[in-house]
């Protein structure tokens, strides 16, 4: 086994478990994710667009999380990497939303936390060329 080849499957494992997680936790506890949000951008020109921004944020991560998955598996399966492909570029869209959302709340110690995500992301996008 080729270590590209690792690294692909694992560069879309990991993007299943973050997003899939963070998706579900949205899902399962909107109501707390939606109180720490408002007052997360209470000061923002974002603060009246929390609930569409969270419904928004959630769908995207499940559809990169559940890509990131499927890719995973059609990787194992020597299926070839279109799949991760698209799951990872999907994973790439919620990092720059979440980013975008540190950076209008001015949190900018979170914004920093996802821009190393974002880089394993690149990375991750860069090795399925192999």
């Amino acid at each position: 086994m080729e270590p590209a080849f690792i690294a692909q499957i694992l560069a879309s494992g990991f993007f299943a478990v973050l997003f899939l997680q963070s998706g579900f936790d949205k899902v399962s506890d909107r109501k707390g994710n939606l109180e720490w949000l408002t007052g997360h951008f209470a000061n923002s020109p974002l603060a009246k667009m929390v609930p569409f921004m969270l419904t928004f944020i959630t769908m995207v991560e499940l559809a990169a999380g559940a890509v990131c998955a499927v890719g995973a598996v059609m990787l194992v399966l020597r299926r070839g990497p279109e799949t991760a492909v698209v799951g990872l570029g999907l994973s790439g869209l919620a990092l720059l939303m979440l980013f975008f959302g540190q950076r209008m709340a001015k949190d900018y110690p979170g914004a920093a936390t996802l821009a190393t995500y974002f880089g394993v992301m690149l990375l991750g996008l860069l090795m399925m060329q192999y």
